[in-house]
């Protein structure tokens, strides 16, 4: 996906190897639609192309479908370069969304292209749950996950955009984070709510191309 600096809009050669979520597919859809309308692309490269975006897997996929068109004079809303991709809600996904993730003395967790709906349960009794929202399908604007962490943790991972509330309490426990705080317009809020005993639930922000720091021993 050419932009004006010659760089692409998918960033650097670790983020052409990332998994791509639907909201990236749906963004080279916009691109390539654009495209055709505009007599960049025949309606036959255009059907081609759009079919190769429904099963891309990574951003490096996606980045071959685009490289060679104008994608800055197309008039798509593009994000920054080496920014993440907006989270967006897709209510009508016909996903079964995942409602909750249990772990008693064991680690359990929760990511990639996974579907979540408006609340999920994050259950660690002497173990860990890892919940990464950074690749999910949101099928509902506005996520609560309930916590309980019993001398265990509950480790929460979201990207930059959404906005995020926190409310839990602890006993002898941490219950927190530095993510609070709004988002983008138009991106999904999540609510984190519950209580740790002798244990922690944490929540943070990362960018989609950084690696999770494992918590509690999850993972």
């Amino acid at each position: 996906m050419t932009t004006s600096d010659d760089s692409t809009a998918f960033g650097d050669d670790r983020a052409a190897r990332m998994r791509a979520a639907d909201a990236d597919r749906e963004l080279v859809h916009e691109i390539l639609s654009a495209a055709m309308e505009q007599g960049s692309l025949s309606p036959e490269e255009y059907s081609d192309r759009a079919g190769k975006a429904l099963t891309a897997k990574t951003f490096g996929d996606l980045d071959a479908l685009t490289d060679d068109l104008p994608v800055t004079q197309l008039g798509v809303r593009l994000p920054a370069a080496g920014a993440p991709y907006p989270s967006r809600v897709t209510p009508h996904s016909g996903r079964e969304p995942v409602r909750s993730r249990l772990a008693i003395m064991s680690g359990s967790e929760l990511k990639g292209q996974a579907a979540v709906a408006e609340h999920l349960s994050a259950t660690a009794i002497m173990g860990g749950v890892e919940i990464d929202l950074r690749q999910v399908e949101f099928t509902e604007p506005h996520l609560t996950i309930q916590c309980v962490a019993i001398m265990g943790g509950v480790d929460i991972t979201v990207p930059p955009d959404v906005t995020v509330e926190i409310d839990g309490s602890a006993v002898m426990g941490g219950f927190g984070g530095k993510a609070a705080g709004p988002g983008a317009p138009g991106a999904p809020a999540v609510r984190v709510t519950g209580f740790a005993l002798m244990g922690g639930v944490e929540v943070k922000r990362r960018e989609r191309g950084e690696a999770p720091k494992k918590f509690w021993g999850c993972g």
